[in-house]
């Protein structure tokens, strides 16, 4: 963004009075605008009501400790009473996942998809991996304009979700597209704009995957997610709706986390060319790269939880049922905790220091994974000596859930 485009926003930001300020405006993250609004509420009040929302009345919690103990406490803050996001969910569109589940039965289903990405498979995936990588970046153009979202941040996300899944390869773009609609807010103008069309195309993906679970239940257990869901005792008895909510969870969060911090990941080192210089004097940075990339993205804005019983945090009165949002993406901004967290630093002391991938019990289960497919991309491009240039506008996704972005045309040079 421009500075003066920045400015604008920072004056806004403090002008305005707190009581109006709704961080679950999309507009604020298609723009990418929401930094001022964010640093305002750290400071001035970091437990923030907003009456009229655009999604209803909701608390935002935007400092990284107190986001890490609401996260924590279960008994207070469930993930189950009212879903994970900002969004109001109708009864249409309520499909029960493990990460929307409170103790005890959260772990149990938690534990079947777990061996994925257990060490020992990430290391029979790491050879694919590779192979995909390099295949994806020897095919791309050179000295033309395309777009590496496309070619490449979907390309091999959507590679990976086929493989997780055992899914026909040939369909896999079916997969990106469930994904994109399973973490759209039904609106006006957005990729679905009624409750009714969003259910009705997630009811298409639960006959697709159905038809896979009848298959590999007649088989013997594989090694794939569906066969892990199908012969595991704590899945194996789901209705069709736990079963498709839990298939939206593995398929948004295989594909949202990684996309768009390969995609945030260009972009970062274009804006900062310096740090792209330090990562090709010194190669080993690059796990430590990896984690600041995911950090500064922070894929996922926010998870929220609702409250089971009146409760005071920071001085404040939060009410059984309130709305209580967590937002990742600014605790990962927040510098009473991460050192001149406005800055991409690559070679940070604690590089791993940061929420991205949440806290706690629902810690993203397949971080590991993620970074391993950012530190192979990293890895290849070094290797090609690639010049990767962004040379036009990038665009974001106008959504407060998914911090993504949909475009950023690129020409590459070696």
């Amino acid at each position: 963004m421009d500075a003066l485009l920045m400015q604008q926003a920072r004056e806004k930001a403090y002008a305005m009075p707190l009581d109006q300020i709704d961080m679950s405006d999309p507009a604020l993250f298609e723009t990418d605008t929401c930094w001022p609004y964010f640093e305002r509420l750290r400071k001035e009040a970091p437990v923030h009501y907003c009456k009229d929302g655009r999604y209803g009345s909701f608390w935002s919690i935007t400092r990284f400790k107190d986001i890490m103990a609401i996260d924590t406490n279960h008994a207070v803050f469930s993930s189950e009473a009212g879903g994970i996001s900002i969004f109001d969910r109708p009864p249409q569109l309520h499909f029960p996942m493990f990460i929307a589940m409170d103790p005890p039965k959260h772990s149990g289903q938690r534990l079947t998809v777990s061996p994925i990405v257990a060490p020992a498979n990430l290391a029979r995936l790491q050879g694919l991996i590779r192979t995909r990588v390099c295949d994806i970046l020897d095919n791309l153009p050179r000295g033309e304009t395309f777009d590496w979202v496309e070619r490449v941040s979907i390309n091999l996300t959507t590679q990976m979700l086929a493989t997780l899944f055992d899914f026909p390869f040939e369909d896999r773009k079916l997969l990106t597209y469930w994904s994109d609609v399973a973490a759209t807010f039904p609106e006006k103008g957005a990729l679905v704009e009624t409750p009714e069309e969003k259910r009705e195309i997630l009811m298409k993906c639960l006959e697709y995957f159905t038809r896979l679970w009848n298959e590999r239940i007649a088989k013997e257990p594989g090694p794939d997610l569906i066969s892990m869901m199908a012969h595991s005792p704590a899945t194996q008895n789901m209705t069709p709706a736990e079963y498709l909510g839990n298939l939206i969870l593995l398929i948004v969060g295989g594909n949202d986390t990684t996309r768009n911090s390969i995609s945030g990941g260009v972009l970062f080192m274009n804006e900062n060319p310096g740090e792209l210089k330090k990562l090709r004097e010194n190669p080993a940075l690059i796990p430590s790269a990896v984690s600041e990339i995911i950090r500064y993205q922070t894929p996922l804005a926010h998870m929220r939880r609702t409250a089971l019983q009146d409760f005071e945090f920071g001085g404040k009165q939060i009410r059984k049922g309130d709305k209580v949002v967590m937002w990742y993406i600014s605790g990962n901004r927040d510098d009473e905790t991460i050192d001149r967290p406005n800055e991409f630093i690559i070679d940070r002391e604690r590089p791993r220091h940061h929420i991205s991938f949440g806290f706690g019990i629902h810690r993203c289960v397949g971080n590991r994974l993620a970074e391993l497919q950012l530190s192979i991309l990293w890895e290849e491009i070094l290797a090609r000596k690639m010049d990767i240039k962004i040379v036009g506008a990038v665009e974001r996704t106008p959504s407060n859930f998914v911090h993504g972005i949909t475009k950023m045309p690129v020409q590459v040079s070696v």
